[in-house]
């Protein structure tokens, strides 16, 4: 996408988000924007560029660090559930209970056990969260393994990136396969018809957030919404749960094998 393009594109879909934002507090909603992806996938560059514009006030980013001591006696989700959004809220999480379906069972932070567990609980815990009138959004930012290679080596020149880079995402790209069976068995167990994922192709970072935004627009209702059209979704590069699962079982033909991560 080139860069006039782009900034044109971004300029009118953040004032579509500041509108939708007015009429999310003015009705008293509550919407929960999940941004999930392996490592370099763009989730922050798009957050903020989803929150720049909107009025801090009504829309929270949670990015939680690795549970205290008291939190790994706790029930999974609770330090979750204390970041959830009230009326009139929109509220991103950064990452967010689904550690437990990639990022934990791939560099062994929690047991096989405990990562089945989280697999058939998401589901119930999530229609509750809606049924409580929480509108939930999952995104998954899709990226292949060289564009993720390509960012590493950016980010290791960049003083300005070189924060980015901790020891779990050294290990991603030798881990690559294990993440994909992890990512193959979390949209298998987890997507569902109320709360379904949407896989973002996050290759070209720009594209990516583009259809990100126009996806969240396109399917909620705020005053003075334009037409279907301006929402139109770069064709190819957004897609559901179930095609990534074939998509995955295509590339990988044994991943039906795996039991487990281990």
């Amino acid at each position: 996408m080139e860069k006039k393009d782009y900034e044109k594109e971004l300029v009118f879909l953040q004032t579509e988000l500041l509108k939708f934002q007015y009429y999310v507090k003015e009705h008293q909603l509550k919407v929960l924007i999940i941004m999930e992806g392996r490592d370099a996938a763009g989730k922050g560059g798009t957050i903020k560029r989803l929150t720049e514009h909107l009025n801090p006030r009504g829309c929270r980013v949670v990015a939680l660090s690795k549970p205290s001591d008291v939190e790994l006696t706790q029930w999974y989700f609770q330090r979750y559930v204390a970041h959830l959004p009230s009326g009139g809220e929109i509220v991103i999480f950064d990452r967010s209970w689904y550690n437990r379906a990639m990022v934990e069972p791939v560099m062994g932070f929690c047991t096989p056990e405990q990562h089945s567990d989280f697999l058939k609980a998401v589901p119930i815990f999530e229609q509750l969260l809606s049924q409580s009138g929480i509108k939930i959004f999952k995104f998954f930012l899709s990226i292949n393994k060289n564009t993720q290679a390509k960012r590493f080596k950016e980010r290791e020149e960049d003083p300005l990136k070189s924060y980015k880079i901790s020891d779990v995402d050294k290990k991603s790209q030798e881990l690559w396969d294990k993440y994909t069976i992890a990512q193959y068995n979390m949209f298998l167990q987890t997507d569902t018809k109320a709360n379904p994922w949407t896989i973002i192709d996050t290759n070209d970072k720009k594209v990516g957030r583009i259809n990100t935004f126009k996806t969240i627009l396109k399917t909620v209702e705020y005053q003075d919404k334009p037409k279907p059209r301006y929402f139109e979704i770069t064709e190819g590069k957004v897609y559901d749960a179930q095609a990534e699962i074939r998509r995955l079982s295509q590339n990988f033909p044994n991943i039906n094998m795996y039991s487990n991560i281990a």
